[in-house]
């Protein structure tokens, strides 16, 4: 029997038989093994293998293509990367609930595709990097240096103290993956130059200077006609954005501060005396010494011919200050390179420790009173140090630091016992969270209301950006549950819950019925205006002068001879109109006009153009606009290769992993 079933087996039968079995398997295996895109993942760049361009995308030949992976932790860990660093670009002003709007997750997993496909185009490219270049790379980041060298103990250290700590494999692996992916492109844009003709043109652009007359029309009288209803609804249904009744939350707080507790009780003797004798070594007076030098100094770029000259120029003034009867001041007068000592012989008073560069106070504190050392070589140049006088740290008696004693117990006390209502207040509300008033109540706080409120109309401790930040955060509007304790300053926190949301809404047209009204005929009148100016600029066009067409609209011309491109004069809008227009033809001026914010229009006339002049631009200058033009060209290089590589591949998104 088993025989005949391994005969049957090996023939084409049996081929039909296992096929048929792997077709419900395609459906329950993780379709990355299969060239698709893994469950958990986010979006997926793949390519045809490189030895076979055209391959088709079906399975099973899709098992052949090369991908590279988002995956929905390497996203999610991403985007809460932006989410802090806008934070801290923005401040008060940053909106969590509008952080996490969809456009910002789709520009967050956009940076993490292209990074993907640099990685598979560098795969693709065969494009490695070894070892000892990884190590070189990591021993130059300054996060894991000492004193301008890589230590293997920061280093260490750093990675442990990341969340969750970062392994050194694992460490060294994103390095080597971000190293191939920049390779290419950071090797694109290094290549990029600039020529003569193309810094030319720049400077000739960027320091041309016009001729130009302007001038500032008046409004058209207020439109007086009637708005019917129709005009009326119209523009409110086109301007909905523009009658918003903002976002509210009404919250309830219990707040704890350190100064509106009970004072504590003063401190007896006994107590001060012994957090004296507990903390005797705070009340030494520091050790002193009466110090002068002799500074030869030694520029940070001089060669190994001037050290050498500098030191033995310090040596020679050593012996002379060490010789019997020498006068080290007058010495100091007359060789010293201090300006701030030389003048007093030298004389730097006091010096405490840590006041002076480490290898100056090593040798300051090691000399005896009396003695001359040197030369003391430190960034600055060589110094002849001379030690005077010597003060002795001394005991300060518990008497003369008593108050101080008494106000730091005082202190002291405050903070345990705002330590004390905090813990046991945020105890008591994480065992119920739904409401503040029993943890209020069992600790003898009141429990307080505020709003409802807006982001932009908050008051008192609402106006707290981070009061505010959590009042509007969606966990708490969306469970009604309390939020962690928020520090407002030392000794000073909140616990809040929100207790009522009205979110964004559009007001009823009959609420905002006169400012809409009031919108149309403002419109009206700018729509005239640009009408009136419009027909103002054909009349330059013709030939007219600008002083004639003003002068019959009633507006004063402003000649502005010179202009420089970007300045904002008579204003920005009117400036970039300027040099947007076409340079006058011979004999004929460049006219426009520009409307303003408040619907006013601006007439100007170009009647000349002056081109800057590269000759005037010193070379250094000039060297520098060639790096800057050649750098935004390599940009726009390395830009256009990933745009090029994204056409190229494959990219998938699972939009609702987001």
């Amino acid at each position: 029997m088993l025989q005949k079933l391994r005969e049957r087996s090996s023939g084409w039968v049996a081929t039909i038989i296992i096929g048929l079995l792997m077709i419900p398997f395609v459906f329950v295996v993780d379709q990355s093994y299969l060239g698709g895109m893994g469950a958990n993942n986010v979006a997926q760049v793949k390519a045809p293998p490189a030895w076979w361009p055209g391959a088709p995308a079906w399975w099973p030949v899709s098992m052949l293509w090369e991908h590279e992976e988002v995956s929905g932790d390497e996203f999610r860990q991403r985007f809460e990367q932006e989410r802090m660093r806008q934070r801290e670009a923005m401040g008060d002003q940053f909106d969590p609930r509008q952080f996490e709007s969809a456009e910002n997750k789709r520009r967050v997993l956009e940076q993490l595709v292209d990074e993907k496909a640099l990685v598979l185009a560098a795969r693709r490219a065969g494009v490695t990097v070894s070892d000892a270049a990884l190590r070189e790379y990591i021993r130059q980041i300054p996060a894991f240096q000492a004193d301008g060298k890589f230590d293997a103990t920061r280093y260490q250290l750093a990675l442990a103290s990341q969340v969750p700590p970062l392994p050194p494999r694992r460490f060294e692996d994103m390095v080597r993956q971000g190293l191939m992916q920049s390779l290419i492109p950071s090797g694109l844009a290094a290549s990029a130059f600039a020529t003569d003709a193309e810094v030319d043109r720049l400077l000739r652009l960027s320091a041309e200077t016009r001729d130009v007359e302007v001038a500032l029309l008046p409004l058209p009288e207020e439109d007086a006609a009637p708005v019917s209803d129709e005009e009326t609804r119209a523009w409110y249904e086109g301007h909905r954005a523009d009658y918003l009744r903002p976002e509210t939350v009404t919250i309830e707080y219990v707040e704890v501060d350190a100064a509106q507790l009970p004072e504590p009780a003063p401190a007896d003797e006994a107590t001060l005396r012994r957090r004296y004798e507990e903390e005797k070594s705070r009340f030494v007076e520091p050790e002193r010494r009466l110090a002068s030098h002799i500074l030869v100094r030694v520029e940070p770029d001089a060669d190994e011919a001037a050290r050498k000259a500098a030191e033995e120029k310090a040596q020679r003034l050593a012996a002379q200050a060490r010789a019997e009867g020498a006068d080290f001041a007058a010495l100091a007068r007359e060789h010293s390179e201090d300006p701030g000592s030389r003048d007093a012989g030298g004389d730097l008073g006091w010096v405490e420790r840590g006041t002076m560069v480490a290898p100056f106070e090593e040798a300051l504190f090691a000399m005896q009173p009396g003695e001359v050392r040197g030369p003391v070589q430190t960034d600055f140049g060589y110094h002849v140090l001379q030690l005077r006088e010597v003060s002795t740290g001394k005991q300060v008696p518990f008497e003369e630091v008593r108050e101080e004693l008494a106000r730091e117990h005082a202190q002291a006390e405050r903070e345990r016992a705002y330590s004390e209502l905090s813990g046991r207040l945020t105890d008591l509300v994480y065992q119920n969270p739904s409401t503040l008033e029993p943890a209020a109540k069992a600790v003898g706080l009141e429990v307080r209301r505020l709003g409802p409120f807006s982001r932009d109309e908050a008051t008192g401790i609402a106006a707290a950006p981070e009061v505010k930040r959590a009042a509007f955060s969606e966990i708490l509007i969306e469970d009604g549950t309390a939020s962690d304790p928020i520090e407002l300053g030392p000794n000073r926190s909140v616990v809040l819950r929100v207790v009522e949301h009205t979110p964004e809404q559009a007001r009823p047209l009959e609420e905002v019925r006169d400012q809409v009204v009031a919108a149309v005929r403002a419109d009206r009148r700018a729509r005239a205006a640009a009408e009136a100016a419009e027909a103002l600029v054909k009349r330059l066009q013709a030939g007219e002068a600008l002083a004639e067409v003003a002068a019959a609209a009633g507006a004063e011309v402003t000649p502005l001879p010179g202009l420089p491109r970007g300045a904002p004069v008579p204003t920005p809008q009117v400036n970039r109109a300027v040099f947007e227009a076409e340079a006058p033809a011979e004999g004929k001026p460049s006219a426009g006009r520009v409307a303003l914010p408040d619907g006013r229009q601006v007439l100007y006339v170009v009647t000349a153009v002056h081109p800057g002049n590269p000759e005037e631009l010193p070379a250094e200058q000039r060297q520098q606009v060639r790096r800057q033009l050649a750098e935004l060209d390599g940009a726009a290089a390395a830009d256009a290769y990933v745009r090029q590589l994204r056409q190229r591949f494959r990219v998938e998104v699972r939009e609702e992993q987001l």
